[in-house]
């Protein structure tokens, strides 16, 4: 843990959001790199450039079903006056026969099959009679339907220039080419790059393993009977979805009782699979706020003055936090609030981009605008707290959803936005500018 991350401060000092957040981030160091297989690398960062080795396409090839000729052959071609030519077999992709196009000739040329020697460019199969003498055709039968059209006799009725329905070797990208830069995330289009030009692993960072765990002997599982005082645990579902939203392999505990010894042992049980810890519920000030009991007198063995700090934020929702390293391997772990909205927001705000600065991402934040405030009356916000409402933004607009209560999960549920309210700010009226954080 570095040196910024074990600052300390009075038990009532208000940390800002943006000091916990620079906190967090020195303390997570991207993940080493690995090699793996191209659909386990989906979704990880490259950490090498990528040549490439081989031209693509790697030969002149056809981009049509029709016949590979020469261009003097076929000029002044009409339906009225065709071109008859000698085919002289089939080109198909993938196979490359000895064919040589010389007068006179046109040879049988499939989608994606090697241009033959000889010839200069494809005239598509419809602008043929196919072989079969009864003008233009609309396609290309197969051989063994009509075995006598990869033979005998061909009649084209358009002239063609040069090079058509031809796609050039290299006109893709050519050997020694960058293919990929190191920092690029790895999609579907990428990987398919990397399949076309050979390379069946890739070096990249791997995806964090996020283990989520909320805590309450209140919590139950969804699909259990709820007794008098229970509530659904939604936490960890939600933030385990968040969490593999942000890129991370995600696994969910089931709720811990409020029993510190309990925690404490779930916690070393889960180290051996986890990259990042995240907990929700138990870091405020009741008594049986379980995670802050359990941790606040964990340390890291070999590194001093490291461990589990817990603080209060200036900002709502989300005022108590918890942040540090666990474990003889410093897995870094933050312990968030258990209220719902609390919770989610505060994942947005310092779990995402805990999880994208481990994948080695260079920008980690959610991407951010300015909007105009659209609502009936003016919002309040307290004095001295940097507040973060639930809003839906639409073309420049931004609405809120909801209210400021943190346990709100049907206004959480309609929200693509979060509206933020500075903390010298206590009154913000319809049509005023604010900093909107995109969520969708």
């Amino acid at each position: 843990m570095s040196t910024a991350a074990t600052r300390t401060a009075g038990p009532d000092h208000l940390w800002t959001v943006d000091e916990h957040l620079e906190d967090i981030l020195a303390t997570v160091r991207p993940l080493e790199p690995i090699e793996l297989q191209l659909l386990d690398a989906q979704g990880c960062v490259l950490v090498e450039d990528i040549t490439v080795p081989v031209s693509l396409p790697p030969f002149d090839n056809s981009s049509m079903d029709g016949y590979a000729v020469r261009v003097t052959d076929v000029v002044g071609a009409s339906e009225e006056f065709p071109a008859v030519l000698t085919v002289i077999g089939d080109v198909a992709a993938g196979r490359a026969e000895p064919l040589h196009v010389g007068p006179g000739e046109a040879a049988r040329i499939m989608t994606g099959a090697p241009l033959p020697p000889g010839a200069e460019a494809v005239v598509p199969v419809e602008w043929t009679d196919g072989g079969l003498g009864g003008g233009p055709v609309t396609g290309m039968r197969a051989r063994s339907q009509a075995p006598e059209a990869a033979g005998g006799h061909v009649h084209v009725y358009r002239s063609a220039e040069a090079r058509a329905h031809v796609r050039a070797k290299g006109s893709d990208v050519k050997a020694g080419d960058r293919a990929l830069d190191a920092g690029t995330v790895l999609g579907p289009p990428q990987i398919a790059l990397l399949a076309a030009i050979g390379r069946g692993t890739v070096r990249v960072r791997p995806r964090p393993r996020v283990v989520v765990m909320s805590t309450g002997s209140e919590l139950v599982q969804p699909d259990e009977q709820l007794a008098d005082g229970q509530i659904y645990d939604s936490n960890s579902f939600a933030l385990t979805a968040a969490a593999r939203d942000a890129g991370a392999i995600a696994y969910r505990v089931g709720a811990v009782a409020d029993d510190a010894e309990t925690l404490r042992s779930t916690i070393d049980d889960q180290l051996v699979r986890a990259d990042l810890l995240v907990t929700t519920g138990g870091v405020s000030v009741g008594a049986y706020d379980v995670v802050k009991e359990a941790l606040s007198s964990v340390a890291d063995e070999d590194e001093e003055g490291a461990g589990i700090d817990f603080r209060k934020l200036a900002m709502q929702p989300g005022k108590p936090q918890g942040f540090g390293s666990i474990g003889p391997d410093h897995i870094p772990l933050l312990a968030l609030p258990g209220n719902p909205v609390s919770s989610y927001v505060s994942f947005e705000l310092f779990v995402r981009p805990a999880i994208r600065a481990l994948m080695g991402l260079d920008d980690v934040h959610r991407p951010r605008t300015r909007a105009t405030l659209t609502t009936d009356k003016a919002l309040t916000s307290p004095k001295g707290r940097r507040q973060f409402l639930r809003g839906t933004y639409a073309g420049g607009e931004v609405t809120p959803v909801g209210g400021a209560g943190s346990h709100l999960v049907a206004a959480l549920a309609l929200a693509d936005a979060l509206i933020v309210v500075p903390e010298d700010v206590e009154s913000v009226e319809p049509g005023t500018e604010v900093e909107v954080v995109l969520l969708g």
